[in-house]
């Protein structure tokens, strides 16, 4: 579920640091033999997201990861085993180091409750499902939300990538509270046309937003999101890097969103896998799971 992971406030938004990509020249006058139409840019544009759509609904893939989240407090790794249940995470490391005896005797005892409590993880599941809905009305919205233009090419070690910019469609009428937001965003959208999925978005807010007409809450210009995606195992894609910076106001609260994601060490997992069993992998790993990054 690449993109789907991302829900409301991570719509879907890339940064990936292209040391050494030499990026293709604008070209006013004499275009490139590989530089896209306006028909071509379109469809291509079209088709991606549209398999975009597709993907966040396969859930037959599932992986077992390695997530390190990074805040101006905490650095936190994680490994999480996806199950037909939903996910389940075993917390294995706090600012790089392992965790102490008693941190991991905790840890032990949150999955021993976990698995004698299975109306927790059912619980977790609903969750997990409201936030694929909202993240699903935000993939349908992306085609009509955003005008998109061509903008060259990106020449990669294994092959070029087009390049896209958008800006806010005027004539999109948000249908909901989980695409209010494309309102105000502008940004950048790369595809690697060979296979025709997003590899890079990075989407900033160009005026501030308000969500039940400022009584619920309110993000403020400035704020950025972005993300990385890339073939992980074989065809299944993923969201590999993820950064957010936003500020707002959640009803009088003011709250302040600084973070970086990074998923490494994908592996296949069996696809009907429950979360006991993910359980079981997840002890059976204690103190040898890698934290590198």
């Amino acid at each position: 579920m690449p993109f789907a992971r991302v829900a409301v406030l991570r719509p879907i938004a890339l940064i990936w640091v292209l040391t050494g990509a030499a990026i293709c020249p604008a070209q006013p006058a004499a275009q490139p033999a590989d530089a896209l139409s306006p028909i071509q840019a379109q469809a291509l544009v079209e088709r991606a997201l549209a398999k975009e759509l597709r993907a966040a609904q396969d859930q037959g893939h599932p992986m077992r990861y390695l997530l390190r989240k990074t805040s101006p407090r905490l650095t936190s790794t994680k490994e999480i085993v996806e199950t037909r249940d939903g996910a389940v995470a075993r917390l294995i490391s706090l600012n790089g180091s392992p965790l102490s005896t008693d941190a991991e005797r905790r840890e032990q005892a949150r999955l021993d409750a976990l698995l004698r409590n299975p109306g927790q993880q059912r619980h977790r599941k609903q969750a997990e499902d409201v936030d694929m809905w909202r993240a699903l009305q935000v993939l349908r919205a992306l085609p009509v939300a955003f005008l998109y233009q061509y903008a060259g090419c990106v020449d990669m070690p294994d092959g070029k990538i087009q390049k896209f910019t958008f800006r806010p469609n005027p004539g999109f009428t948000p249908p909901d509270m989980e695409t209010e937001v494309l309102t105000a965003m502008s940004g950048e959208l790369w595809i690697d046309p060979s296979m025709e999925r997003v590899t890079h978005l990075d989407g900033r807010l160009q005026r501030d937003v308000d969500f039940g007409w400022g009584v619920l809450g309110r993000l403020y210009r400035g704020g950025w999101i972005v993300i990385d995606q890339e073939d992980v195992s074989g065809g299944a894609w993923r969201m590999v890097r993820f950064k957010m910076q936003m500020n707002g106001r959640v009803f009088w609260r003011m709250r302040s969103f600084d973070t970086t994601e990074e998923e490494t060490q994908f592996a296949p997992v069996a696809a009907d896998l429950s979360y006991a069993q993910a359980i079981e992998i997840l002890r059976s790993d204690t103190g040898s799971a890698s934290t590198g990054p």
